[in-house]
């Protein structure tokens, strides 16, 4: 979605043709992301790199196609195509102790979900950049990130590392990321392809889903990491319909190198694949580790499992040839060759000296991804109020656990933070008295989750929190709920109770500054919802997805359980995912997809569309004003959906395809112009294996949530 500059003199039109009497109208734009250009261009890199392999033994040639020492890649002194080291993950550098030359710190970010919780990539962006930039002083060639499984269910122990519900939203924000990552120099690993959207026993889920689904929500923002310049893939430890992912030609070579276009680097996610010989016919190019490695009695178990430890043999038996050990090894030397690692040192550590500008982003991101939800006139608290706090993670800093855990340094904790904001006037209990509790002025209740790759977390929060938050509600009514989580939690024992609720996801290393600051009104809040959350988990359209009696577990035990029971995970939804299904099926969420509040108010008016009759490949050009209605300065988010009124298959209510953040100080106005095109009209059409616009009328509806559509129009599109 491309926003564009219109000229002076239309400005002065709009100001003279409409009844806002508003100053300051200006227009926005946003332009496209570049996408990133390699050093050198794949068909080179593939080149010189089929005149490396010619000259290679079969056992060097081998010793490429599967990882060495767990989180490397060998490399070829003799043409200095360099060891690689991979590292994780999308929030920052996961520092891993147990391996030499690490850096000694990295930068906590807000983690991915709160990211898109800003709407605002460009700061995605940036994020990227630091995170690359501490790749680069730390010696790190790959990333293994971003991550961009869309939040299908609540539950899912890793929703807090990728971007939420919407293929949309998550595709603007993966596009900047590659780019902002690449353009440092290090290389992006766009992860986990395909249908990795829960935890529990992952190794052991069959995803069973059509082929409309996979297009229209799993794959569109892979679709923009590639378009944006995305070097490397890693496939998921689900099955795709029967298959695992790293083992599948439909999912590796029609669906990814076919249909998606990508020409780069696949690697597996560790101890995924089990078939070696499936592993190298499937376009799989790396595996990863390569072998055990650890004395792990279920790895052990599955036996000698592993590409590098039997190509040989596979070769001499004839159960795979040459050529498709060359095409592996071929694209593991092209990669070096396309970032032109053969012709500098991976490692820079002047990028040392970036830290206090990640701080800044950082922090600068968490002011904007930090939700308000719920406000009965609490909020913001004035300094000379009274404030007790209590509750989870106000000593120590929430994040989330697995391979995406970063530590951080200077880390600010919630206390530290409302300590600095309301200083003598913050009092801290963990358990507070009914009595303190009623003398406060206002009481803020920390609460959250600990989320982590390897296993699912309840959507529910123990009855103890539950309990405690209504008892603090009746105390007193000025009560606020702080939520420090990655992903929906239910809310509806006492959402009606308490006076205020904020969601801060894991705010980074130090994000509780910007808590503190919205909660006092020196930040106005502009953070909505990347999700919706649902009243009760029943309502998720994934519902269903564990079997009877099934136990969710907080432990790495489980997840290497290869003997547990094959899960036949059923996307019964298919395309009605999110918003999507609690729209079309008339299921009230708790709070929408787009939803969050601001101290200030803003209006929408004045929406146009430079034609009402649209054909072919013709683009549509949508204009709309939002002022900035209130008193204080304050950022408001633009949501353009888009509604097929008739279709020939079952499509959502509205589907987003175009959103803009926009700044304005009190009083102030801005000319908003998006562009929709053909294919923002069309869905997945399993019969021509292509998009499909069909003839006949569209709603173009801009609000400012899902649920809070405030323009509307309509045009009629044919194809001829």
């Amino acid at each position: 979605m491309k926003y564009l500059f219109t000229s002076l003199l239309l400005i002065f039109l709009l100001i003279s043709c409409t009844n806002t009497n508003k100053t300051n109208l200006k227009t926005m734009k946003e332009t496209s992301v570049t996408p990133f250009k390699p050093v050198m261009s794949f068909e080179d890199a593939l080149s010189k790199a089929d005149t490396i392999l010619k000259t290679l033994s079969i056992d060097k040639k081998i010793s490429l196609i599967g990882g060495h020492n767990f989180f490397f890649v060998e490399g070829i002194k003799k043409y200095n195509i360099p060891q690689l080291y991979l590292s994780d993950a999308t929030q920052g550098v996961h520092i891993r102790k147990e391996l030499p030359g690490q850096l000694e710190k990295s930068t906590a970010f807000p983690c991915p979900i709160l990211m898109a919780a800003t709407w605002n990539p460009s700061l995605t962006q940036k994020i990227a950049k630091s995170v690359g930039e501490e790749c680069r002083a730390g010696g790190i060639a790959v990333l293994l990130a971003p991550g961009m499984n869309i939040y299908r269910v609540s539950q899912n122990g890793r929703n807090f590392e990728y971007f939420g519900e919407d293929p949309y939203l998550t595709a603007r924000n993966i596009e900047n990321y590659v780019v902002g990552n690449q353009n440092t120099g290090t290389i992006t690993t766009l992860k986990h392809f395909l249908c990795n959207n829960n935890e529990f026993h992952r190794r052991r889920s069959n995803v069973i889903v059509d082929e409309r689904t996979i297009r229209e929500i799993y794959t569109p923002a892979f679709q923009a990491g590639i378009d944006a310049g995305a070097l490397a893939v890693m496939t998921s430890y689900n099955l795709i319909n029967g298959e695992f992912a790293g083992e599948s030609k439909y999912v590796i070579n029609d669906l990814l190198r076919g249909q998606l276009g990508f020409k780069g680097l696949v690697m597996s996610d560790w101890w995924s694949v089990w078939n070696p010989v499936k592993t190298m016919t499937s376009g799989m190019d790396l595996e990863m580790p390569g072998d055990a490695h650890i004395d792990n009695p279920d790895l052990l178990a599955m036996g000698d499992v592993y590409v590098r430890s039997n190509a040989k043999r596979l070769l001499k038996e004839k159960k795979v040839s040459e050529a498709n050990i060359n095409r592996m090894a071929q694209h593991v030397i092209a990669l070096s060759l396309e970032m032109g690692l053969d012709k500098r040192k991976i490692k820079d550590e002047s990028y040392l000296s970036k830290y206090p500008e990640h701080e800044k982003v950082a922090l600068q991101t968490a002011k904007e991804g930090i939700v308000l939800l719920k406000n009965n006139q609490v909020l913001p608290i004035s300094k000379d109020k009274k404030v007790l706090i209590t509750g989870d993670y106000v000593e120590t800093l929430a994040r989330g656990l697995g391979s995406a855990e970063v530590e951080g340094f200077n880390i600010i904790t919630m206390l530290d933070a409302f300590k600095t904001e309301f200083g003598d006037n913050l009092m801290y209990r963990k358990n507070p008295t009914n009595e303190e509790l009623a003398k406060a002025d206002v009481v803020i209740v920390s609460v959250g989750t600990l989320d982590s790759e390897s296993w699912d977390k309840p959507f529910a929060l123990p009855k103890k929190t539950d309990n405690k938050i209504l008892n603090i509600a009746t105390q007193n009514k000025n009560t606020v709920v702080i939520v420090n989580s990655g992903s929906g939690v239910k809310m509806t024992p006492w959402n009606d109770k308490v006076a205020g609720i904020i969601y801060s996801w894991y705010v980074g290393q130090n994000g509780n500054t910007a808590l503190a600051q919205i909660v006092s009104g020196k930040v106005n809040p502009s953070g909505k919802l990347p999700i919706t959350i649902e009243k009760q988990f029943s309502d998720s359209p994934g519902a269903n997805y564990l079997p009877k009696e099934a136990k969710l577990y907080t432990s790495w035990n489980p997840d290497m359980d290869m003997k547990y029971p094959q899960l036949d995970i059923k996307y019964k939804e298919g395309v009605l995912v999110g918003y999507r299904w609690y729209e079309t099926k008339k299921i009230r969420p708790l709070y929408a997809f787009g939803y969050g509040l601001s101290y200030t108010t803003f209006s929408f008016s004045n929406l146009k569309l430079s034609s009402k009759e649209v054909h072919g490949d013709q683009n549509i050009k949508v204009n709309f004003t939002v002022t900035n209605t209130g008193n204080i300065d304050g950022a408001e988010v633009s949501q353009l959906y888009v509604q097929d009124v008739e279709s020939s298959v079952v499509r959502p209510v509205k589907e987003l395809k175009g959103f803009k953040k926009v700044f304005l100080k009190k009083g102030e106005s801005v000319q908003v112009e998006m562009e929709l095109t053909p294919h923002d009209l069309s869905f997945y059409d399993i019969n021509s294996k292509n998009w499909k616009a069909e003839d006949g009328q569209f709603n173009i509806l801009v609000g400012n949530a899902s649920n809070h559509i405030i323009l509307k129009d309509s045009l009629m599109y044919s194809e001829k």
